[in-house]
């Protein structure tokens, strides 16, 4: 967790029903992107586990099961997230879109179902919103 956590903000903070903090999926090309959530993911309390690509993604969801997901959309070299989103669908782990790619892969989009956050978008506000996803996931 980062030194500079702001105990003041709402998210993943451990409650009576929840003894480990949420673990959040960030599959994102972007280094900067990536790791912008990424810390704001530990702003929160949770716990990011970070992927740049489809294979480290789904090398991921076998090692453990996030919480959430943040996926953005086009990955770069026309690979898109659109593995990784069906592979958390047929698990029942809830994720959402942060792309801003929005025109070109609307038809992905819109095939994928998701929550859409365009980009840009406040890091805090993406984390908050997939930390919301995550609390009202089953289980």
């Amino acid at each position: 967790m980062r030194k500079d956590r702001d105990p003041g903000r709402g998210g993943a903070e451990m409650t009576a029903h929840r003894t480990t903090p949420l673990r959040v999926l960030v599959l994102e090309d972007e280094p900067l992107i990536l790791m912008e959530l990424c810390f704001a993911l530990e702003d929160h309390g949770a716990d990011p586990v970070s992927a740049n690509t489809v294979a480290k993604a789904l090398s991921a969801l076998e090692d453990s099961t996030p919480d959430a997901a943040i996926l953005d959309v086009n990955l770069g070299r026309g690979t898109t997230c659109e593995p990784v989103a069906k592979a958390l669908r047929a698990r029942g782990i809830p994720f959402l879109i942060h792309s801003g790619d929005l025109v070109r892969q609307g038809e992905l989009i819109s095939r994928i179902d998701a929550e859409v956050i365009p980009k840009p978008a406040d890091s805090a506000d993406v984390v908050e919103r997939a930390l919301m996803l995550a609390d009202r996931a089953p289980g």
